[in-house]
C-alpha cells in the first residue's frame, strides 16, 4: 500500500496529523496607559509582516503561525506522520509565540507604553469565552466518513478522562459559560467540554461541534479526507499530547478494520461530555441510545480493550504509538484503582488537580477561592520561569516525550513529509529574496511579471524533483 494508504478493512499504518493551538492574551499595564489585545497582537507580529508581507506566514519548519480572529496568536505544526516529531513540533509554537511575546513587550517599552503580557496556553478566558486546540488527522476517502463520525464519538465524548486539561469552573451543568457561570466552583476534567454544543457539523464558533466536517483534506481530495478534531483541551504535558493523539489514532484504526464494538453510542452527547467532564472517577452514569447507561470509563475500556484483543489486525506501529497505548492503559488502571497520584507527572488534569489540592489544603483555601482560579491559569503560562507548568518542566517534576534538543531541530528541521519541500523552498526563497507564496498544498514564485507555480498534492512525500527545479532556478536570472 503506497504511503500506507489504507484499503477496505485494512488499518493505514502511516497517517499525517497536525495539532492548531491558538493560545490566550491579556496583559498587566506597568504605566498609566493599558494596552488592549489588539495593539499588543500587532506589535507581536509587527516583525513577521516585515518580512513576510502578513500576519499569516508558512516557516522553514513547515509549520505557519498567524493572527486568528479575535487577537489570539495561533500556531499550525507541520504535517508529521510520527507522534515523537508531532509532540516536538508541537512544542516549537510555546517558543515561537513566547518570542513574539518578548518583541512585543521590548517594543511597547520602547514607545513609552510598558506593560506585562501573558500568554496562555489553555481554552478558556475569564468571561467564558473559549479558543482551540484544533487536531487533524488524515483519512482515507474510501471508507465511509460516517463510519468514523459513528465510531469515534463516544470515544471523544469521554477521552477528557485521559487528556483533559482540568479546571476550576463555576457553570452550572447545562449553561453557557461565555453567560457567567454561578454555580459552585468544582474542579473538571475539560476545560472545553462545557463549550461543546453540537457533534457534527460545518461551524466552529456558533455551535461548536464536537468535529468539524469541513471538507478540506489539503491532499489531493480524491484520496484523502482531513479529519477536523475540535473538542480537545490543549495539553502543555507532552505525555497528554502523545496519548491525545495516540490514542485517538488507534479508533482511527479500529474504524478503518472494520473492528465491532459494542453500541457505544450516546443518547444526548452533549450532555454527556458534561456529566462526563465533573466526575474525575469517571464513573458518573451516561445514557446510551439504546436505553442502556454507561459509563466514561466503561467507554474508554471498550475501545482500548478492542484495541488489545485486534492489535495484530491493526498494522505496525512505531515506538511513539506503542509508547501512547501503554501510557493508555496505565492511565485507565489507575483511574479505575483511585490512585490519581499515579498520573502526577503524566496527565494534565491529574497533575494540575494535585497542585490546586496542596496549595488549597496549605492554606485552607475554598474551593471558590481567587488565589485557586489564579493558580489554575497560571499553569497555562508559557513563559520560562513563570508559568506553573514550565516550573515544574524545569524542577524535572514531570514526564517528557522528547528532550530539549529535539524541540532545538524542530524550530528549523521540517519532519520527513511534504513539510520538508514547503520548507527547504521557503528557506531558499527567503535567502534569495524573491516574491514567493507557500501554503499547505502550493508553492509560487513571482518574478518580474512572470510566474512559477508547483501544487504538491500527496502530504507524505518529502523529495520532488518539481521543487528542487523551482529553488535551483531562484538563481537564474528572469526566466
Amino acid at each position: 500500500m503506497e504511503h500506507g494508504q489504507a484499503t477496505t478493512g485494512t488499518a493505514r499504518s502511516r497517517r499525517i496529523y497536525g495539532l492548531e493551538t491558538e493560545y490566550g492574551l491579556t496583559s498587566r499595564p506597568r504605566g498609566q496607559r493599558s494596552v488592549g489585545p489588539e495593539e499588543i497582537a500587532r506589535q507581536m507580529f509587527r516583525g513577521m509582516i516585515a518580512w513576510g508581507r502578513s500576519s499569516n506566514v508558512f516557516l522553514g519548519n513547515g509549520s505557519r503561525i498567524y493572527l486568528d480572529v479575535g487577537s489570539h496568536p495561533e500556531y499550525a505544526t507541520a504535517e508529521c506522520d510520527d507522534l515523537y516529531d508531532l509532540v516536538a513540533h508541537d512544542a516549537v509554537g510555546n517558543r515561537l509565540v513566547e518570542d513574539l511575546r518578548r518583541l512585543a513587550t521590548d517594543q511597547l517599552a520602547q514607545d513609552g507604553t510598558p506593560v506585562e503580557i501573558f500568554l496562555f496556553k489553555n481554552n478558556v478566558d475569564s468571561a467564558g469565552n473559549s479558543y482551540g486546540c484544533h487536531e487533524n488527522y488524515l483519512v482515507d476517502r474510501s471508507v465511509d466518513i460516517n463510519r468514523y463520525y459513528r465510531l469515534i464519538l463516544p470515544f471523544l465524548v469521554s477521552r477528557q478522562l485521559i487528556a483533559g486539561a482540568g479546571h476550576l469552573s463555576r457553570t452550572r451543568l447545562y449553561e453557557r459559560p461565555d453567560r457567567g457561570g454561578d454555580g459552585p466552583a468544582v474542579f473538571q476534567l475539560s476545560q472545553r467540554a462545557d463549550q461543546m454544543w453540537d457533534t457534527v457539523s460545518s461551524a466552529t464558533t456558533r455551535s461548536r461541534p464536537m468535529i468539524n466536517t469541513r471538507d478540506e483534506p489539503h491532499g489531493d481530495p480524491e484520496l484523502y479526507r482531513r479529519l477536523h478534531v475540535i473538542v480537545g483541551d490543549s495539553s502543555m504535558s507532552q505525555t497528554t499530547t502523545l496519548l491525545k493523539v495516540g490514542a485517538t489514532e488507534l479508533v482511527l484504526r479500529l474504524a478503518e478494520a472494520r473492528i465491532e464494538l459494542p453500541d457505544l453510542t450516546l443518547d444526548n452527547p452533549n450532555l454527556a461530555i458534561r456529566q462526563i467532564s465533573r466526575d474525575l472517577t469517571g464513573r458518573t452514569p451516561v445514557e446510551l441510545a439504546n436505553g442502556r447507561t454507561t459509563t466514561g470509563l466503561e467507554i474508554q475500556s471498550a475501545y482500548l480493550q478492542a484495541v488489545l484483543d485486534h492489535q495484530d489486525r491493526l498494522g505496525p506501529m512505531q515506538p511513539g504509538l506503542l509508547r501512547a497505548l501503554e501510557l493508555w492503559q496505565r492511565t485507565l488502571t489507575a483511574i479505575g484503582a483511585g490512585d490519581l497520584d499515579t498520573l502526577s507527572r503524566d496527565i494534565d488534569w491529574a497533575i494540575k488537580h494535585r497542585l490546586i489540592s496542596r496549595y488549597a489544603d496549605r492554606h485552607g483555601l475554598a474551593p471558590d477561592s481567587p488565589r485557586l482560579a489564579q493558580l489554575d491559569l497560571a499553569y497555562h503560562d508559557i513563559a520560562d520561569g513563570r508559568g506553573l507548568f514550565r516550573l515544574l518542566d524545569a524542577h524535572g517534576e514531570v514526564s517528557r516525550v522528547v528532550d530539549d534538543a529535539a524541540i532545538e531541530r524542530a524550530l528549523t528541521t521540517p519532519p520527513p513529509t511534504r513539510a520538508r519541500l514547503r520548507g527547504a523552498f521557503i528557506d531558499a526563497a527567503r535567502a534569495a529574496g524573491v516574491d514567493y507564496l507557500a501554503d499547505w498544498m502550493h508553492l509560487r514564485i513571482n518574478r518580474g511579471n512572470q510566474t512559477r507555480a508547483l501544487t504538491l498534492r500527496d502530504p507524505f512525500q518529502h523529495t520532488d524533483e518539481r521543487v528542487d527545479a523551482m529553488i535551483a532556478a531562484l538563481d537564474e536570472p528572469l526566466w
